[in-house]
């Protein structure tokens, strides 16, 4: 176990230099549009200078890919006419933490500005998660949100991997061991350390265990208000893949790294909290009943929009090409726009009462991947739910029933499909999430089509060099 001063720790203007008087250094960082973390080491007392006003940050991040490449798409940052102008960014102080495994250096995350308007980034991850969260805050709610991962360790690094072709990788363990007390053994250090250090994170895990299939594992993050649950959920991915590289290994959130086995989900949870701090999606009175049993109105609203804007707003929740490789039929991955109470075959899972209490009363997204960008991922999900409380939105298909699948819409079976459905024009995504943004966000998701479009495979190779 580690001593770790931030924990549990509030930063503030006033004790700031007072918690920081025995550093020398402090790592900032912004998620980008892939949900990656840049960021950069400052001097403390370059960091105590910018603390107010903020500091300028290079707005390429916004303007390439997730290899760094330039989106082909003339986005707003980038392109051949593009100056890349700084961003002004802002230190979000509440977001103090110490990394454990990097001898404690204390760690914040950035709010970012646009350079011309002076208004919060549209494109910000972070800013479109607060501005949800502040938007059920004004109508007397409290959001919350959680997210459950699965993803792949390997015996590889990343200079491994290249050599290998990013093929024949050799797993952390063997066999499909789910839920195995055995396996954890095999990399006890590593298994028992992150849960560890991840807590001195304040990134607490509630649980995590082997999941089926070779190396895989699952972990559940602690459930919370959905801001600090989407800092959680990706400061999770980058802290499992340094934890993981601190052990000898290779820790990896693609969606789908084989062929013939289930994927790696991004389950994310949610529910509202309404002002006298009990769950709004349970029914406490008569005035909280709607026409579904243990469902309140207010919670199938929400429902309804979700479900309304799920087509919509897919090229979030899935957001690469490998995405759609996941989301195919008899891979416990939902294809429709669905739901059901207790159901795991459907988009959105309803847990409620009888089966849980009424304060964990929730939805599960069960759409998204592993390789989601938790921010983005979870501020669309919010904001359709907004949309559907204001608006009284009615439910666009009933429940399922067991394996019955009604007849809902199919989602897009790529990439490309998922972003004509979103830029559409008349949306639910460009309604809940702004034109600005949509505009932004489809033209980055159209470059990535763009490369798998010009790419040859090895499946193409394997299929065609002989015989065509």
């Amino acid at each position: 176990m580690t001593n770790n001063p931030s924990k549990d720790v509030l930063a503030t203007r006033e004790n700031i230099e007072l918690l920081l008087q025995h550093d020398t250094k402090v790592k900032v960082a912004v998620v980008d549009t892939d949900g990656l973390l840049r960021g950069k080491v400052m001097h403390k007392n370059k960091f105590l200078q910018i603390v107010d006003d903020g500091f300028g940050f290079c707005s390429v991040v916004f303007g390439w890919d997730i290899l760094d490449k330039l989106y082909s798409t003339k986005v707003e940052f980038g392109g051949d006419d593009c100056q890349y102008p700084d961003l002004l960014a802002k230190v979000d102080l509440t977001s103090y933490r110490r990394i454990p495994w990097e001898n404690n250096i204390p760690f914040f995350l950035l709010y970012l500005v646009h350079p011309t308007t002076n208004q919060p980034l549209y494109c910000c991850p972070r800013t479109c998660l607060k501005q949800v969260v502040d938007d059920f805050k004004e109508i007397g709610y409290t959001a919350l949100s959680g997210v459950e991962f699965e993803f792949f360790c390997f015996k590889e690094t990343a200079s491994s991997v290249v050599e290998k072709g990013h093929t024949n990788l050799l797993p952390l363990t063997v066999g499909m061991c789910g839920y195995s007390l055995l396996r954890p053994s095999q990399n006890q250090d590593f298994y028992y350390n992150a849960f560890d250090w991840l807590k001195d994170f304040n990134v607490d895990m509630e649980s995590w265990h082997t999941e089926t299939g070779p190396g895989v594992f699952e972990a559940a993050i602690a459930y919370t208000e959905a801001k600090e649950a989407g800092d959680r959920a990706t400061l999770f991915k980058t802290a499992m893949k340094q934890i993981a590289l601190k052990h000898g290994f290779m820790a990896s959130f693609m969606a789908k790294p084989y062929e013939s086995m289930p994927g790696c989900s991004g389950h994310m949870h949610f529910s509202l909290k309404n002002k006298d701090g009990k769950n709004a999606f349970a029914i406490w009175n008569k005035d909280d009943e709607s026409h579904i049993p243990n469902m309140s109105i207010t919670m199938v609203h929400f429902l309804a929009g979700v479900l309304h804007g799920l087509p919509s707003i897919l090229a979030i929740l899935a957001p690469t090409i490998n995405s759609y490789k996941r989301l195919v039929e008899n891979y416990w991955a939902p294809v429709t726009v669905s739901w059901g109470i207790e159901n795991r075959l459907g988009a959105v899972r309803v847990i409620a009462p009888p089966t849980s209490s009424k304060n964990a009363a929730r939805l599960e997204m069960r759409v998204g991947g592993a390789d989601i960008n938790p921010h983005l991922a979870m501020a669309a999900v919010l904001k359709c739910g907004y949309w559907g409380i204001k608006t009284k939105q009615e439910l666009p298909v009933e429940a399922m029933a067991g394996s019955y699948q009604p007849q809902g819409q199919r989602l897009a079976r790529t990439l490309q499909e998922a972003v004509v459905a979103m830029e559409a024009e008349n949306s639910v995504a460009r309604t809940v999430l702004g034109d600005e943004f949509v505009n932004h966000y489809t033209k980055t998701r159209q470059h990535e089509w763009n490369l798998w479009q010009n790419a040859v495979t090895d499946f193409e190779r394997r299929r065609y060099m002989e015989l065509v």
